[in-house]
Order: structure tokens, then C-alpha cells, then sequence
């Protein structure tokens, strides 16, 4: 059983507001710093049109997708990135101008406000110039922040799962006519893209965690969907990541609301000290919003979605996966929260087509599938090819992962080599640089997952290079098989070459 503070009923519910109470709560909002505006709840093209904004580490998803949305809002934005992605395209196809490395001369002479990735070092010679010049400097949360105070935020937060539960919150609220404002960390075709500023009163926005960036945001309504070891080049431990949600939680307004996965029992410890008001939801019963009776089609999931014991409605996902039942409930409890009808809902969840790389099929031929997906945690891997193997049902799964981050691939090596059960062949190249020291990156490498996938029990090969893993199935994929690339750097480009092949 669930405990939480101030709980008064065995259902997991905390000074639960009715739905027309919470749809008009009001809020007091600062007003926004970088902005010159001080009227709550007005970001429109007025707001931004004429800013100067420069964005360093432009082509990251998160970044993508908030200098799509300052486009959009009218202002002129330029930046840079190490190297050319389908995010600066994107980015430069909008109107924005792009450079590809960092320097100096790149910051504009008359930019107002630049907005920094965290992945970029203190030292980059674009904010070393900026903050010469005086020039405010904002990190990505701080900047997403400072959006999300002029609107009625919902931020969801969670190791796994934000990506698709902060584009189905927004597709519900989009397609009940709410029109929300929102940024997702991926491409969302059914949403026009990973972000969008709209005319309606909600903004929903993913919550990272890394260096506890989520504290910068000010949600009328936060989701906490779990909590596991993650970004431990950041965080000390497991405790430590605990008591960063805790803090999140926090950070919703005080008459606000938290939905928070009551199977979890991370989320129910980071949340035994907040004063917020929480509804649970989950598997089991002792939740407010429970997902019951839940049945597997074909790797596309049907469920009851109960509150307070009571059936609200019957639903059939668009997505697959099971675990994509618990990121439908949450977003569901938002969508409801803000007004939205069950029937809206149901309709909404069984027309979401998903996220970018979130087993998205590429391609088929010769008898060959080929698909793509984000994971890059050991927890989102087993999901994924559990997922993949009820939707596909391949005669053999090749998973062809590229680990992101050697401090992540050290600190979770066993975990990694524990999660490929579901794969027939595994195939890694080199582990995917990211924000790691060059002491880190020597401490492991992509042939010691291979070692350990293999004491696991696993037929695993480590290749080099993108060419030689599409040249090796190009050579060994017979009829039946599934490739799914998956990881969180660029190995969408073996997708790109397998779909070619298959013709």
C-alpha cells in the first residue's frame, strides 16, 4: 500500500481537487525576465517578435525543439552545434541561421539573450564572448522556464517515457481543441514537429533531470513517471536522484497537482516530504487512476482506465508496448484535469501514431523489417524489444544498440548486459561521446559490453563502423528477421542505409 502525507484515503489521494476545480485554480506567475512583458499567460508572437535569441548546442532535441517554438513566437534566432543533424536542418529550413562549430564570430553582434544546451562546456568561446559582452546568458531549463511561467505548465518527468507522454498529453489537449503550447525532446509528425506555440492556456514540456535542470520550471501540473539510476556522471546514487524528484515535486504550484506512478516505489520515497497535492496512478488498485483489465493486441494494448475504483473508460492504444499503458494513464489524468472529455481521450489515444524513434518502422523488404529506437537505458532496452517482438513477432531480433555516454555504459554495464534477453544478435559500435571526460572514456569501451553481453549468454559482435554492421546484414538477414537500431546518438544512420538496401 501506498503512504503519502496528508493522504486521507487508502487510494492514494492527497487534497484531490475536483476536475472543475482544478481546471480553475488560478496562479500567481512571475512575470518573464528575458522577455520585457509582464502579463501572465501571453506568450504569442508579441512577446518574442524582434528578440535576438542565440542558441549554443542548437541541434540537441530539447534545443530543437524550444528554438522551433521561439521561431514560431516571432524571434529571430540563430546558433550553432558541432556538427550538421537532421535538428539543424530542421532548424535552418525554419529560418533560423546555423553554424556548424563554435566560434566567436558566430555569436550576432546585437544578440539580446543566448541560450546554452547542457551539454556545452563553460569554456565555449560563443559564452565566453557572450558574457564579455554582458549579454544574458540562460541555460536550456532556465529558458524553458521562464516560457513555461506565462502559461498553465504541465512538465513531465521521469527516467523513461517523457518523450511520448508529453506528445500524447499535448496531442489529447490539441485535439479537444485546448490548442496547448508545448516542447517535446523528439519529432512528433502528428504534432507538426517537437514543439509549437499555441493559442491555448497549457504548456507541456519535458522535465530533465540532468544537473537537476527541472527545478528551473514552474508546473501547474507535474507527472513524475519513474525514478531509476540514471546520469550518474551527475549524481552521486539512487538517494540522490530520489531527493532531486522530491524537489521537482516541489516545484509544482501549491495548488497545483502531481501525478505520480504509485506502482513505483522510488516515486512514492521521493514524494513521503512534499506538501503537494498527488494523485497516483498504476497497475494495482491502491491508485487513484488505475489501468485494469489490461489486454495485449498484438503488441498494441487495450485497458480499462479506472478512478477511485470507478470505470471511466474502455481504450485500445495506437502505440505498442506495455509499458506505454502506464505513460497513456498519466497523460490521460492530465488531459482529464484540463477539462478534456473521456470521449476526446479515448479517441485521442487510440489515433496517437508515437514519437520519432520510438519504434518507429523504417522499412520492409525481402521479407526484412527494419526499425528504430530511442532506449539507451537498460530499462527502456528490455521494454523496447519486449515490445518490438509482440508487435513484429520476428523469427530472430538483431538489436544493434550504440551505448550514449561511457560513464552511463560503465555505471550500468550489468544492467546493459542483462536487457538483451529479448535479442536474437546483438551488435555494438563505438560507444556514442557525450559530455565525458577523455579520463572516462578510457576507463571502457564498446568490446567490454560485448564481453559481458556475451558471459550473459548473448550472440554479440562489436563492429567499428556504420558500414561494416549494414554490410554484416546486409550479408546475414534472411526472411523473418527484425532489425532495430536503437541508442540515443546517431545510429539512425544504419537505419538510413538498411532502408536504401531494402529497396
Amino acid at each position: 500500500m501506498l503512504c503519502l502525507p496528508g493522504t486521507t484515503d487508502n487510494m492514494g489521494l492527497n487534497k484531490l481537487p475536483s476536475a472543475m476545480q482544478a481546471e480553475h485554480m488560478t496562479q500567481q506567475i512571475d512575470p518573464m525576465k528575458i522577455a520585457g512583458r509582464t502579463r501572465a499567460n501571453d506568450v504569442s508572437a508579441e512577446t518574442y517578435v524582434g528578440k535576438r535569441v542565440h542558441m549554443v548546442g542548437m541541434g540537441g532535441a530539447g534545443m530543437e525543439a524550444l528554438a522551433a517554438l521561439l521561431l514560431r513566437c516571432g524571434a529571430i534566432v540563430s546558433g550553432s552545434d558541432e556538427a550538421p543533424s537532421e535538428g539543424t536542418d530542421r532548424l535552418a529550413h525554419a529560418g533560423a541561421t546555423v553554424h556548424i562549430g563554435h566560434a566567436t564570430s558566430h555569436l550576432p553582434a546585437k544578440a539580446e539573450l543566448v541560450v546554452a544546451s547542457a551539454a556545452v562546456p563553460g569554456d565555449n568561446p560563443e559564452l565566453t564572448a557572450a558574457r564579455l559582452r554582458g549579454t544574458s546568458v540562460l541555460s536550456y531549463a532556465q529558458m524553458l522556464g521562464e516560457a513555461m511561467r506565462l502559461k498553465r505548465g504541465i512538465a513531465v518527468a521521469g527516467t523513461h517515457g517523457k518523450s511520448t507522454t508529453t506528445a500524447l498529453t499535448a496531442f489529447l489537449l490539441r485535439e479537444a481543441g485546448l490548442d496547448p503550447s508545448f516542447v517535446v525532446g523528439a519529432q512528433v509528425d502528428q504534432l507538426g514537429g517537437g514543439s509549437a506555440a499555441g493559442g491555448g492556456e497549457h504548456f507541456v514540456a519535458e522535465a530533465c533531470e540532468y544537473q537537476k535542470s527541472f527545478l528551473h520550471l514552474r508546473p501547474r501540473y507535474a507527472v513524475i513517471l519513474n525514478i531509476e539510476e540514471d546520469h550518474l556522471d551527475y549524481y552521486s546514487g539512487l538517494g540522490q536522484i530520489i531527493g532531486a524528484f522530491g524537489e521537482f515535486a516541489d516545484t509544482c504550484s501549491p495548488d497545483g497537482l502531481v501525478v505520480a506512478n504509485g506502482d513505483d516505489p522510488t516515486v512514492c520515497q521521493a514524494l513521503e516530504d512534499t506538501s503537494r497535492t498527488i494523485e497516483t496512478f498504476g497497475l494495482g488498485k491502491n491508485v487513484v487512476w488505475q489501468a485494469a483489465n489490461v489486454r495485449d493486441r498484438r503488441g498494441r494494448y487495450a485497458f480499462d482506465l479506472l478512478r477511485h475504483g470507478q470505470t471511466v473508460f474502455s481504450t485500445q492504444l495506437g502505440i505498442p508496448g506495455r509499458h506505454n499503458v502506464l505513460n497513456a494513464t498519466a497523460a490521460a489524468a492530465i488531459a482529464w484535469h484540463c477539462g478534456v472529455e473521456p470521449e476526446a481521450i479515448v479517441d485521442g489515444l487510440g489515433r496517437f501514431g508515437g514519437v520519432s524513434r520510438r519504434l518507429s518502422l523504417r522499412g520492409q523488404g525481402r521479407g526484412i523489417i527494419v526499425a528504430d529506437d530511442y532506449a539507451h537505458h537498460p530499462t527502456e532496452i528490455r521494454a523496447t524489444l519486449e515490445a518490438a517482438r509482440e508487435a513484429y513477432r520476428p523469427a530472430r531480433l538483431w538489436a544493434i544498440f550504440q551505448p550514449h555516454q561511457h560513464s552511463r555504459t560503465r555505471f550500468l554495464l550489468d544492467q546493459f548486459a542483462s536487457s538483451f534477453s529479448g535479442a536474437d544478435i546483438v551488435i555494438v559500435p563505438d560507444i556514442y561521446f557525450v559530455r565525458d571526460s577523455e579520463q572516462e572514456r578510457a576507463t571502457i569501451c564498446a568490446a567490454d559490453l560485448v564481453a559481458r553481453l556475451r558471459r550473459h549468454g548473448r550472440e554479440a559482435r562489436y563492429c567499428e563502423s556504420f558500414d561494416a554492421i549494414a554490410e554484416s546484414v546486409k550479408r546475414e538477414a534472411r526472411e523473418g528477421d527484425l532489425i532495430l537500431t536503437m541508442g540515443a546518438g546517431d545510429i539512425w544512420k544504419v537505419t538510413d542505409e538498411l532502408v536504401c538496401w531494402l529497396g
